[in-house]
């Protein structure tokens, strides 16, 4: 039973900071030569590509929804077999979503941080705290960060009201220059922030400034070795569009597979990269609106994709990789850009969200999990094959059960799968011969 001692990170709400504070205390112990893992609770691209840069590792997601129980506690054991710390991200606030961060801490004893911004209150922040202590009783917090303090004093003054079993571990001044620039889908992407190494390195200065003397917790975790998958990808050639336009990648998939046998072929398209020869291609979500310019202008890129759909290769394209594949794409400006043209579709990006939430889709293959989050719409004469439900959605929530669609080799929708909640099926889908399409 492998232990490594191991922290979550959460927080009341989103835009706490706990994602600033996650990087800051990998980047602290990375710098100290610690092997530092790293995860981020539920379905999440932007945060783990800034806390992958701090420590230095891929950071994979924990979610008891997508990816299921024992598949979390081989993940978390496999880190704490070579790791010297494991830190969790938490989302949204502790006790948000179904399942939640707090569900996560409870069914692995990971004690917790709660980072609280405390910019614009006092003693309140004692009670606030208290309140996150004392809700479940099924978890534990070990202290909390007050966030965004305006002075010396006022991080001493925060602290005044909390109790002795719940230790202020650190107060954090506002410093503005240490922000990270936000887009419609959350951060901006960490490839495309030059200054990221520094800024890292400033957080991680002020973390060892702040919690001289916090010591972490070792945490058992005991687990189920998983069999080995069948190869049932063994000898095919995967083809996976990779860079700032198709960038929502969960290294899982990636792994997932390679377990199964396959090679995975990365390209590039808005650096001019060609799609290599392959005998499947994923086409992942991302930011086509912010480079549609660039796909549109490759010189081979569209005319490839329809040579390989014309020949009866299987394609995956999810969410972006399916607006880059329609006839038209309106951006938040409203400038219309011609796309590949090769499914019947148009779509348009808004300034509100138009969906988000957990997705569970019954392919022809079998039963799959994954997560939608976009903020455009997509009008299309296509007849879905599937339609997805959402274990979270309530009365009142719109767009949140997702349309799978089908034309031939292709298969197409807004949400992102996660490959290992039933990679028996994505080796069907990618491991079918041409000529059952063409």
């Amino acid at each position: 039973m492998p232990s490594c001692p191991a922290l979550l990170i959460s927080a009341p709400s989103s835009g706490s900071g706990k994602t600033s504070v996650t990087a800051a205390i990998a980047r602290f112990h990375a710098r100290q030569g610690r092997r530092v893992r790293v995860f981020k609770t539920g379905p999440d691209y932007l945060d783990p590509m800034v806390l992958e840069r701090a420590s230095g590792h891929p950071v994979y997601q924990l979610d008891l929804f997508m990816g299921g129980l024992a598949h979390c506690q081989r993940l978390l054991a496999e880190a704490a077999a070579e790791a010297d710390l494991i830190l969790v991200e938490g989302v949204m606030g502790l006790f948000d979503g179904a399942p939640s961060s707090a569900d996560l801490a409870a069914a692995f004893g990971l004690p917790v941080l709660a980072v609280i911004d405390a910019s614009a209150m006092a003693q309140t922040f004692g009670a606030l705290a208290l309140g996150l202590q004392t809700f479940r009783r099924d978890i534990r917090l070990c202290g909390v960060v007050a966030n965004r303090v305006g002075s010396t004093g006022h991080g001493a003054m925060v602290g005044e009201g909390l109790p002795a079993d719940l230790p202020l571990v650190a107060a954090l001044q506002r410093n503005p220059a240490l922000s990270l620039p936000e887009r419609h889908l959350g951060l901006v992407q960490a490839i495309e922030l030059p200054e990221l190494n520094a800024q890292l390195d400033g957080w991680a200065d002020a973390w060892g400034e702040a919690s001289a003397g916090f010591e972490f917790q070792s945490v058992d975790f005991a687990f189920e070795p998983a069999a080995a998958l069948p190869p049932l990808l063994q000898g095919r050639r995967i083809a996976v569009a990779q860079d700032s336009a198709f960038s929502f990648i969960y290294p899982a998939n990636l792994d997932c597979l390679r377990a199964l046998g396959a090679e995975v072929r990365p390209f590039a398209p808005i650096h001019g990269q060609a799609l290599p020869d392959c005998d499947a291609l994923w086409l992942p979500g991302g930011y086509p609106e912010l480079h549609a310019q660039a796909l549109r202008e490759h010189p081979t890129l569209f005319k490839d994709v329809a040579a390989h759909l014309a020949a009866g290769k299987p394609l995956l394209a999810e969410c972006g990789g399916m607006l880059s594949l329609g006839e038209s794409l309106t951006d938040a400006d409203g400038l219309v850009h011609p796309m590949a043209g090769l499914l019947p579709g148009k779509a348009q990006m808004q300034k509100r969200l138009a969906a988000l939430g957990l997705q569970s889709i019954a392919w022809p293959e079998g039963l799959l999990r994954g997560h939608t989050f976009h903020y455009s719409t997509w009008d299309t004469a296509l007849e879905p094959i599937a339609q997805a439900s959402n274990p979270n959605a309530g009365r009142g929530r719109k767009g949140t059960a997702e349309p799978l669609y089908s034309q031939g080799a292709l298969r197409a929708s807004y949400i992102h799968h996660y490959f290992p909640s039933n990679p028996e099926a994505i080796a069907a889908f990618f491991g079918q011969p041409s000529h059952v399409f063409s």
